[in-house]
This record gives C-alpha cells, sequence and structure tokens, in this order.
C-alpha cells in the first residue's frame, strides 16, 4: 500500500529536457495510466519513480518519503517490462521466487508466497514448465507473479501488453486490472495504446513531447480534453478537426474547431458543411462514413450500422450541436 508523489519533475539528457515538469499527487490503491505517442517521455517518467533514470530536477516521493538518492531495490517497488525477461534455464517457480532467493527469505515463506500468487495468476499447473514452455499470455503472468510475490508498495508496467495477439491483450488488460484491485496496490501502467488506458485507468496521464498535457479520469479527459493533442489521441476514431474559420466561426484567436465523430450527423438539414463521401467502413454495430469537406479537410461520422450510407461519391451535409464544439487556438490550446 503506498501513495506516490511526483513534484515538478524534470529530466534532462544533455542539453535536451525531455520531461517538462509533471506533478501529481497519486493515492493509494490507485492505478495510474500514462500514455501518450512513441517518444512522448511516458517511459522516461515511469522509470524515473523506479530509479533506473535520475531525476534532474523536482521530487518523487512513495509514501512521503523523497527516494530521489535511493536505488531502485530500496524503493519498495516491482517492475514488469514487455519482453517478460525471464530466466530460460528455470521453472515458473524458479522464476517467480527468484529474487525472494537473493533477499534471503526462508524456504517456507517463498513457497506459500508462490503458491499464493500462482492460484492468483492460474499457474499452478505449470510452476515446473520452462518458459520455452509456456504461451505469450503465460509468460507474462510469470513476470507478474515474480512482482507479485516481492508484496511491493507500487507496481511499475512497462507496456507489458505489447507483445502478445490483439485478442490475449483485451484478455490479459482485464486480468491486470482484476489482479490490481483484488491486491489493492498502488500502478503505474505505462501504454501507447489509449483504448488501453481508457480500460485500465482510475487516471491517467496523457504525455505530449515530454508534458503533461492532461491528468483525469479517462472519461473526464475524453468528453473534455484539454489540448488539441488530447483530444486527437484519446477516443477511436479521432477527433475531426476543422478550419473555423472556413466555417465562419467568428470567435476571436481561434483556429481549429473539434468534433467527435459520433457527434457529427449526415443530412441536408441545418447543414453546417457539406462534403463528398470517400468511403463508408462498415464494422458491424456502426458504420464509419469517411468525407472531404469542401476545402480539402477530412472528417468521419460514426454512424448506427442500421442507418444507410450516402453512396461513394455523393454530396452530402453535416450537421453538429454547439455543445459538441471544441474550440481551439494556433498554440492548440482549449477555449472551449
Amino acid at each position: 500500500m503506498a501513495t506516490v508523489g511526483l513534484e515538478n519533475l524534470k529530466k534532462t539528457f544533455g542539453k535536451t529536457e525531455v520531461i517538462h515538469g509533471v506533478d501529481m499527487e497519486i493515492e493509494d490503491g490507485e492505478f495510474i495510466v500514462i500514455v501518450g505517442p512513441s517518444g512522448c517521455g511516458k517511459s522516461t517518467l515511469l522509470r524515473m519513480v523506479a530509479g533506473l533514470e535520475t531525476v534532474t530536477e523536482g521530487e518523487v516521493r512513495i509514501n512521503g518519503e523523497r527516494v530521489n538518492e535511493k536505488e531502485p531495490m530500496d524503493r519498495d517497488i516491482a517492475m514488469v517490462f514487455q519482453n517478460y525477461a525471464l530466466y530460460p534455464h528455470m521453472s515458473v517457480f524458479d522464476n517467480m521466487a527468484y529474487g525472494l532467493k537473493i533477499a534471503r527469505t526462508p524456504k517456507a515463506e517463498i513457497a506459500e508466497r508462490v503458491a499464493t500468487a500462482a492460484k492468483l495468476l492460474q499457474l499452478e499447473p505449470y510452476l515446473k514448465r520452462k518458459p520455452r514452455e509456456l504461451s505469450g499470455g503465460q509468460r507474462q503472468r510469470v513476470a507478474m507473479g515474480r512482482a507479485i510475490v516481492r508484496k511491493p508498495a507500487v507496481f511499475l508496467f512497462d507496456e507489458p501488453l505489447s507483445n502478445l495477439d490483439a485478442k490475449l491483450r483485451v484478455q490479459m488488460r482485464l486480468e491486470i486490472k482484476q489482479l490490481q484491485r483484488e491486491l489493492g496496490v498502488t500502478a503505474l501502467y505505462v501504454t501507447h495504446d489509449q483504448v488501453e488506458a481508457m480500460t485500465l485507468a482510475d487516471r491517467m496521464i496523457v504525455m505530449n513531447d515530454g508534458k503533461a498535457d492532461q491528468i483525469g479520469a479517462p472519461l473526464e479527459v475524453y468528453a473534455d480534453p484539454a489540448t488539441e493533442f488530447v483530444a486527437g489521441f484519446i477516443g477511436s476514431p479521432p477527433t475531426n478537426f476543422l478550419n473555423a474559420q472556413a466555417l465562419g466561426v467568428g470567435k476571436p484567436g481561434v483556429e481549429t474547431l473539434g468534433i467527435r465523430p459520433e457527434h457529427m450527423i449526415i443530412s441536408e438539414e441545418g447543414a453546417r458543411a457539406r462534403g463528398t463521401v470517400l468511403y463508408a467502413e462498415a464494422l458491424g454495430a456502426e458504420t464509419l462514413v469517411h468525407m472531404r469537406l469542401a476545402d480539402g479537410e477530412l472528417a468521419t461520422v460514426r454512424q448506427d450500422s442500421t442507418v444507410v450510407a450516402p453512396a461513394e461519391g455523393a454530396d452530402a451535409g453535416l450537421v453538429w450541436a454547439d455543445e459538441h464544439e471544441m474550440l481551439f487556438d494556433d498554440q492548440g490550446a482549449r477555449m472551449r
């Protein structure tokens, strides 16, 4: 059980600042997801919490104690990586028990902790097997089991599901969430997958070029993005960004108008923009209609599959309500 504090956290490599001051107080038992595209600084931020990267400026606190100068092994954390990092010559039991053996934990306690973790992770039938005899999902469970047996205050996950196929990723992220709830531990989880972030997070940190563009609960971030970047990154398909001036939005300083695909309707009545239908994607329960507007901008409309989509090449009107408009300035900051 632990709280984690990040205070004006900065990281510099040479003269290049890669983390630009992140502030956050993480509550005991919270599941925090750090999400963003490749190169945004999300893994660097996690590694600073772990002690694998030095802090250039600011402070990391675990349970109120500054840990900047502490070695990773002294921070009471456990980390799960995307490549599993299992010892190929050891059995599942020995892989899970290795850290405890190094710490000279009594054999009886090791056996008890491994048995408990194996039951939680449904690994009991595989304890004598070598990693090569396991599936990708089972190997990831072993990596998590190795972390669980240490009973850390904080779990750190660095894109742990990246090497799994899509179906297994869905299953594993649900298992990770359930496991975190069952154990009641504090967790920080890095991913580039915004669907994964929305599914897992109590709160998320949306990273953009070394900055925390927004911190909040998933649905809050989705419904009320603070920047153009967040509006475009969180949500699938992404937000439509249209030329505000071309659409006659008269507010001073407004450069871009953002509308989520589900908030656009194809209709001639009250049309606020027009476009040509490029193609329609039938996805089962829904259809995505892709259009090119008169000024060259692209837009996507999400509609129920029971609604007949216009034919390719058709001219069509687009309608949306004022309440769903997001207005951004030329720097990408949200104005409304």
